[in-house]
Parts: C-alpha cells; sequence; structure tokens
C-alpha cells in the first residue's frame, strides 16, 4: 500500500509538474492568443492589389501553419485605413492597447505604413509591411521591429527605369503621386536613369485619387520625352493610362511605363493597351509550380483571382512570423524579429530571401514584359519573364543605408 501510495504521489507531482511547463511555456504567448492585423486599404484606389486578397492570404497562411503556434490559437483581423496616416496610427493604437494585437501586416499607402511603424516601435510590436513601396522604412525611419517584405522603390527604379534607359530611352517625364511613396518612386527612379545615362526632363506632382489626369499628360506630352514614368499606382495607374491612351500619347512614339504595376492592374487595363510594358515584380503566379499551386488556392477563396505580389508578400511574411514563434517560443516583437533577421527565408514566395539588420526582406526580382493578346492563353496569363535580379542588385545596398540599425 505505500508503495502505490508514493507511486501516486510521485505521478500526480509529475503531472503537476508537466502542467506547470506547459503554463511557462503557454505564457510566453502573450493572452494565450497571436493575433494578426490587416490594416489595408479595402475600398479605394489600392483595394483591388491588396485589400481582401490580403487578408485571405493571411488567413491561408495561418491554415497552412496548422491555426495555432505553441498550443495558442492564431487569429486574423483586418480593417480598413482609408490610406489616411491618422486613421492608420489611430487603429493600430487601438488594436494594441485594447485588443492585444501582435502584428500589424500589409499597410498599403507609404504614409500610413510609416504612422503605424512608428506605433509599433514604440510598443515592442511587429509591423510586417508587404504594400507600401518607400525605402524609408528600412532606411531613415527603419525599426527594430519592422519588416519590409515585398518590394521598395529602389529595387522598382533599379529594375525597369534602369534597363530601358540602357535600351536608349534616355528622356524621361515624371507624372508623380504626390505623397511619400510616390515622392520616393520618383527619386529612385530618377538616380537610376541618370546612373544609367539618360536625363529627367520634368516631372509634375498629381494628387493621390485625382479623377482626371488631362493636365498632366499634355504637360508630358509636350516635354519631349521618351518615357512618360508613372510613380503612382492602382487605381491612379489604371486612370492614368486609360486617359493617355485616348489623348494617343503612345500613337505619338511617347512609351508609357508604370514604375509600381501590378497583376490586377493589367488585368483591368487589357492587354490591348499595356502589351510590351516592362515591369519590375516581386512576384508572379505562373513562375513554377510552387507559385502555382498557390495560386490556385488563393483564386479559390478569392473569386477566381491570381494573387498579386502584394498579396502573395502577406502570406510569406504571415507564414514566416509564424515560423519565428514556433522556434522561439515566444510572441515578444523583437525576439521574433530577431529570430527572422537570423534564418533564410525560402518558400513559395521568396527566391535566396534574408532579412537584413536594416528590416529590408532581400529578395530576387524580375524584370517582366506584358504580353500581347496573341501571346497570352487567356486571362491572367500576363507577364514573360525577361531576367531575374539577383536580390543583392535589387535592393539599396547596406553601405548605402541611413538606418540606425545597421549604422549601430
Amino acid at each position: 500500500m505505500k508503495t502505490l501510495k508514493t507511486a501516486l504521489l510521485a505521478g500526480l507531482a509529475g503531472i503537476a509538474l508537466t502542467g506547470a511547463l506547459a503554463g511557462a511555456a503557454q505564457a510566453q504567448i502573450s493572452d494565450n492568443v497571436v493575433k494578426i492585423a490587416v490594416l489595408d486599404d479595402m475600398t479605394g484606389i489600392y483595394a483591388d492589389l491588396a485589400g481582401r486578397g490580403s487578408v485571405v492570404a493571411a488567413q491561408m497562411a495561418v491554415e497552412d501553419f496548422g491555426g495555432t503556434v505553441k498550443g495558442a490559437p492564431v487569429q486574423v483581423v483586418f480593417a480598413d485605413h482609408q490610406n489616411k496616416a491618422d486613421i492608420a496610427a489611430s487603429v493600430s493604437r487601438q488594436w494594441i492597447d485594447r485588443e492585444q494585437v501582435d502584428v500589424i501586416v500589409d499597410v498599403g499607402n507609404s504614409a500610413a505604413a510609416l504612422a503605424v511603424q512608428e506605433v509599433t516601435r514604440e510598443t515592442g510590436r511587429v509591423h510586417l509591411n508587404s504594400t507600401a513601396g518607400t525605402t524609408e522604412l528600412t532606411n531613415e525611419k527603419c525599426s527594430p521591429t519592422g519588416v519590409h517584405w515585398t518590394y521598395d522603390t529602389y529595387a522598382l527604379a533599379n529594375g525597369a527605369g534602369r534597363a530601358l534607359t540602357q535600351q536608349g530611352n534616355r528622356k524621361w517625364f515624371f507624372i508623380t503621386a504626390d505623397y511619400t511613396f510616390g515622392r520616393s518612386l520618383e527619386t529612385n527612379t530618377a538616380n537610376a536613369v541618370k546612373k544609367a545615362g539618360g536625363e529627367v526632363l520634368g516631372t509634375v506632382r498629381a494628387p493621390v485619387a485625382t479623377p482626371d489626369f488631362s493636365s498632366f499628360l499634355l504637360q508630358a506630352q509636350s516635354s519631349g520625352a521618351q518615357v512618360v514614368a508613372l510613380a503612382n499606382a492602382g487605381g491612379d495607374f489604371v486612370n492614368a493610362v486609360k486617359q493617355a491612351n485616348e489623348f494617343g500619347l503612345t500613337q505619338g512614339g511617347q512609351k508609357m511605363v508604370g514604375m509600381l504595376v501590378f497583376l490586377t492592374d493589367i488585368d483591368s487595363l487589357g492587354l490591348d493597351v499595356t502589351k510590351g510594358m516592362i515591369i519590375t515584380t516581386g512576384w508572379y503566379w505562373d513562375t513554377d509550380d510552387r507559385t502555382r499551386e498557390f495560386a490556385r488556392r488563393f483564386g479559390q477563396r478569392h473569386e477566381g483571382k491570381m494573387p498579386t505580389m502584394a498579396q502573395a508578400g502577406v502570406y510569406s511574411a504571415v507564414l514566416n512570423y509564424l515560423k519565428a514563434i514556433d522556434s522561439t517560443g515566444t510572441d515578444k516583437g523583437l525576439t521574433v524579429v530577431d529570430r527572422l533577421k537570423s534564418v533564410p527565408i525560402e518558400d513559395m514566395f521568396a527566391r535566396n530571401g534574408k532579412v537584413r539588420a536594416d528590416g529590408r526582406m532581400v529578395h530576387d526580382m524580375h524584370l517582366v514584359e506584358v504580353k500581347s493578346p496573341a501571346e497570352s492563353k487567356g486571362r491572367w496569363d500576363y507577364y514573360k519573364i525577361l531576367s531575374t535580379i539577383p536580390g543583392d542588385d535589387a535592393f539599396l545596398p547596406l553601405s548605402e543605408s541611413k538606418c540606425p540599425l545597421v549604422k549601430g
């Protein structure tokens, strides 16, 4: 009897110890839940290229990971920042202060993204940005808990800007979205053009979501430029190209170039209008079997649409974030981001990926040409990959960085 009693007590002690250890491990996950928040333009000019599709991508990443991490459930919430930095900052603070959000994802619109990065820096939460373009996120305004995942204006300019100038298109004119992203894209592209032997003849700044580009297009048309570069995105890019086509701008011999173009933009405009455009992209759904498999599943969830590079980037960022929590046993922001910086990123999105000290996720980019209607096999078959740009060549070198994390 004494032996049985001793054994029972030992067993109970073992159960108690196991429970305590499990509780200790669970306690490393704040509030016993990992909460992922997608903050984006859900109804405006960037809704099609990111928006609800980015929410779908985040949900797919959580499901593919298994729905839990270290025994804690993973939740996805989302909101619309309406392309306003003050709303983005306010929603972020409410999410973190009241709803214990651990990571804010996507945040298209560079002004909104910079506002969110400031909030997450102050609170120690993670910011995984896929859709904003400004290099400030990993340069002057870099954060120890911020990671810029998919592309930036330097990589876009370094691809198409340099390639087109080297082909003999040396005279450029810019129509630029008048906020952080547009100015950053214009600056980086102009630098790439000049380094390749080109010149900038002029530039005009257009308000975001402007319905009428006629005055800007007339200035571009009369400039004598070979290339009219659109340093804008989403609905602004689509409207500018449609109106340029109505003006007969390209029929006069000028080349219309989008410096940030998404698959959904080409789908909206059609191949008759966009054929032959040279574009830099961070990802294309029809690259290989892994990209096609993800795109097929995404399309089943999102009205038959193929994912843009922004939406694919959200999936990759969320999946690798969960892997980092699983490896470290905690959702503490700085620990998780330090883990992301210590391991290679290789999945259906990233080739030769790595997160640098400045928070830039470096990966291979692609220079593509938009197919003609005759070349396309159907809807979403829009790109020919001309070349792959190695990540270290595509993105701003660390030697030129102004990020305090690098200089430290």
